[in-house]
Formats: C-alpha cells, sequence, structure tokens
C-alpha cells in the first residue's frame, strides 16, 4: 500500500541554475527534502515521455538550483509522473493533479511513495503464529 510522502506546489518560485539562468520551477518537497522541476522540462516531459531532473532546491536570498538528485517520467500508463530518487526510492504523483498545478487550477498535490519490491515480497512471506518454518536438504 502506498503511503503519503510529501507534496508538489507551484508558487511562482524561480530559481537561478548553475550558468546564472533564471528557471521557473516547480516545488517537490518529499520526506522534508526540497527539490525542484524545471516547468519548461516538464511541460515537454509530459506529452513527449521523457526523463526530466529533479534538482536540489536552495534557498539564500534567492533560489537556487543544485545537483541532479533524481528523474522523473511519466509512467507507462500514462496516468502519473514517476519520480525516482537516485538514494531516497521511488515516488508518484498523478498527472491529472499536476497538470491542475501546472495550469493554476490547484496549489498542490500529495506525492505517495511506491513501496519496493523486496518490502511487499516479506509481507506477502509473514509465517503466522502456527506455522513454522521447516529446512530441508537437497
Amino acid at each position: 500500500m502506498m503511503e503519503r510522502a510529501g507534496y508538489i506546489q507551484r508558487n511562482g518560485c524561480r530559481a537561478y541554475d548553475s550558468d546564472g539562468i533564471l528557471h521557473e520551477v516547480i516545488e517537490v518537497h518529499i520526506q522534508g527534502s526540497r527539490y525542484a522541476i524545471r516547468t519548461a522540462g516538464l511541460a515537454v516531459a509530459i506529452p513527449g515521455r521523457v526523463f526530466v531532473q529533479v534538482e536540489e532546491l536552495t534557498h539564500n536570498w534567492n533560489y537556487f538550483l543544485g545537483l541532479t538528485s533524481g528523474l522523473a517520467q511519466v509512467s507507462v500508463s500514462g496516468k502519473a509522473l514517476n519520480i525516482n530518487l537516485f538514494n531516497n526510492g521511488s515516488f508518484t504523483v498523478s498527472l491529472g493533479a499536476l497538470r491542475s498545478i501546472m495550469y493554476g487550477k490547484d496549489k498542490y498535490a500529495f506525492i505517495m511513495k511506491i513501496p519496493d519490491q523486496s518490502e511487499q515480497l516479506s509481507k506477502m512471506k509473514r509465517l503466522s503464529q502456527d506455522q513454522r518454518q521447516i529446512s530441508a536438504i537437497v
């Protein structure tokens, strides 16, 4: 089961990249960390199904884009944007909610954590109290 991990919002934030160019970004808050996705890149990624960078966002008088922390891509079904952070796992946000944020209908949408496959398998293989694990020699 997926659980809420953060939110994504558009508040008119503009951030400078390493070359000093100003970009409009959408803020992504996941598990207490702040990231950014460039709005222009996201507008290309949604219909084209290409990857877009998820970058660190820092605030020091102005907003600045940092290192690339992950990649985001539209899901195979075309109903969600999947965000894969390099060290923190995989997350998803509804594409309908994301579009409403981009076009100014909503301010934010929730991001859900995609469970790891190993966690799902361990829950499925859980033994009840009456069962014991029997070892066999083959």
